[in-house]
């Protein structure tokens, strides 16, 4: 909701955020919480809502787990701030947090897209051999910069850049032996670091596209209704309003870089001057800020954060 300090911007996170205990505070204080917890579980058909209280964390971190676990927490906690008047003027989700971002816009129904996201975990992790894939962060040089060394490292074995994420963070992905090279490369051209992830698979680099076709064949039979609100997409880093180009860009997202950055300035562009990272942890905010120096950023995953939020202001109607 537009006030006089500009529109304001929902980002969900994506795989990395989750952790024990995540949205067992919000479950505990509010009942639309719970309901999206409840609902949840009873579509996957056992207790997400366990798992993410609970853990343990080694099976937390399991692909097929984490996404649907992210999405729910995420959800739950978009769900409180409704619930209190709270509405964004644009929405935005890195990679996973694409699909909360379109439950919240009321595109994609929870139900559909906790099964979406399992299946898209399982898909991601099948599409290369356990071992054969690799992910990188690169910090420290520019996207063109990392798009050469990508290129250079690249010969019969791929390596692209995966998540242009700003601020001089770049997360490169393919087959191991070509990400080695291009740490090395990284090193060689002045980075300042150049970081091995413990990731299962690599993700958003043409290595994934046998999972964007199961995906896609999913996604063709899941209805997807035009948005509440306008979402800027990680494919395109543009805002769309209809349900058809959601779909769209989910399947091309499997196989295509997350154009994070972009994204962000696009939203501030657009008249985004306060920014919410909805759901656990704090890794989009810390990424925001440093993309728009001006801009207000806050993390909102706990009934605390919720009271925080609108200590400072937040607009609501």
């Amino acid at each position: 909701m537009t006030n006089g300090e500009g529109k304001v911007a929902f980002l969900f996170p994506g795989q990395g955020s989750q952790h024990p205990g995540m949205g067992r505070e919000a479950y505990e204080r509010y009942p639309e919480a719970r309901n999206v917890f409840s609902r949840a579980d009873d579509a996957l058909g056992f207790s997400i809502s366990k798992l993410c209280f609970q853990g343990p964390e080694d099976e937390l971190r399991l692909t097929e787990n984490t996404q649907p676990a992210i999405l729910t927490t995420s959800t739950a906690v978009g769900e409180a701030l409704r619930s209190m008047g709270v509405r964004p003027d644009f929405v935005a989700g890195h990679s996973l947090g694409e699909y909360s971002a379109l439950v919240f816009a009321s595109s994609l129904g929870l139900e559909d897209a906790v099964t979406l996201v399992r299946k898209r975990g399982g898909y991601m992790q099948a599409a290369v051999p356990v071992g054969e894939g690799a992910m990188a962060a690169i910090l420290g040089l520019s996207a063109g910069e990392v798009e050469a060394l990508c290129r250079d490292a690249s010969s019969e074995r791929i390596v692209e850049p995966a998540n242009l994420n700003g601020a001089g963070q770049v997360v490169v992905a393919g087959h191991r032996e070509a990400v080695d090279r291009a740490c090395e490369l990284a090193r060689e051209r002045g980075a300042k670091k150049a970081i091995p992830l413990a990731v299962s698979a690599p993700f958003h680099c043409r290595l994934m596209a046998p999972a964007a076709k199961a995906l896609a064949r999913d996604l063709e039979s899941v209805p997807f209704r035009d948005l509440d609100v306008p979402l800027f997409t990680n494919v395109d880093a543009r805002p769309i309003t209809t349900g058809a180009e959601a779909r769209e860009a989910l399947i091309r997202q499997v196989a295509s870089p997350v154009r994070w950055e972009e994204t962000i300035q696009a939203m501030a562009a657009s008249g985004a001057k306060r920014f919410v990272e909805v759901g656990p942890g704090k890794v989009l905010s810390g990424l925001v800020r440093k993309i728009v120096k001006d801009a207000s950023v806050v993390s909102v995953g706990s009934p605390a954060d919720v009271e925080r939020f609108f200590t400072e202001g937040a607009p609501v109607v």
